[in-house]
Parts: structure tokens; sequence; C-alpha cells
């Protein structure tokens, strides 16, 4: 069973919506450990070149949203359309699955706004996960201003 507290929730950002989605979602396994070193302890992809169907998987600090003790993630992307910077992914492992939910799903879109930068959309299963959701894409946000040659 899924569980039935999703969320849908929007974050505007100054940063354009490909390399936003590129830095944020598609690479954020590297960027993770570096920008959010509180949340994540590292990252890396287990398994496929980063399309449908490839797994990644995150190790995440104590204190994070989920626990008062470190724990591991593991998600696999279902869904990707690169140009329209949309994607689906499952988490597959870890964070109470199989224990106290069956499975969550992630999807996220990331849309060009008027003013050049973009709305992130993001509809999750795990009611927890907004505030760092939110914190992920700030962080990207931040290193894009910061680095205006980057993921172009």
């Amino acid at each position: 069973m899924a569980s039935t507290n999703s969320w849908t929730h929007e974050i505007e950002s100054l940063v354009a919506a490909p390399r936003l989605f590129r830095a944020g979602v598609m690479d954020w396994h590297t960027l993770a450990p570096k920008l959010a070193p509180h949340i994540v302890a590292n990252a890396h992809p287990v398994e496929g070149e980063g399309g449908i169907g490839s797994v990644r998987q995150f190790n995440f600090t104590s204190g994070t949203y989920l626990a008062a003790m470190p724990f591991t993630l593991m998600e696999r992307l279902e869904f990707l359309d690169e140009e329209k910077c949309e994607c689906k992914s499952t988490l597959i492992e870890g964070g109470g699955i199989g224990t106290a939910i069956e499975t969550a799903t992630s999807c996220i879109e990331v849309e060009p706004a008027a003013n050049g930068g973009s709305l992130v959309k993001v509809n999750d299963e795990i009611t927890k996960a907004k505030e760092s959701v939110t914190a992920i894409f700030k962080a990207a946000e931040a290193y894009l201003i910061a680095n205006p040659d980057a993921y172009n």
C-alpha cells in the first residue's frame, strides 16, 4: 500500500528550469554531499547511466527529516523527460520502505517562469520530506547563482 499522505509543493527559483533540473534532480547525487552535507553524507549511482531504470543511493546524516539516526535511501528513476524537465522516481529501499510504507513515489516538474527563473512542482508521498525538498532546491539554486557557467 502506498502512503495516503501525499502532498504537492511549489518552490520558486531565480534559476532557469533546465539548469535547475540538471543540478537539483539529475546530478543531485554529485552535488548533495557538497552543498547539503548536513542532510546528505554521501550519494552515488548504483545501477544505470542516469536514464529510466537507474538507481541512486543517498546516505543521510542524523537529524534529517525522517530519523534521528543516519539512514540510507535508494531510488529508481521511473520516468524522465529531460526536455520538459520532468521525472518520477520511486523509493525502493530505506526510509521505512517495507515496514512503515510499501512504496513511495516522487514526481518533479521544473517549469520555466515568466521572469526567466523557474517553478519547481513536487508531488511526494512522504509528508515529512517537504522541508528537505525545499532545502535541496534552494541549495542547488544558490550554487547555480554563484556559478553562472555551471550546468549550462
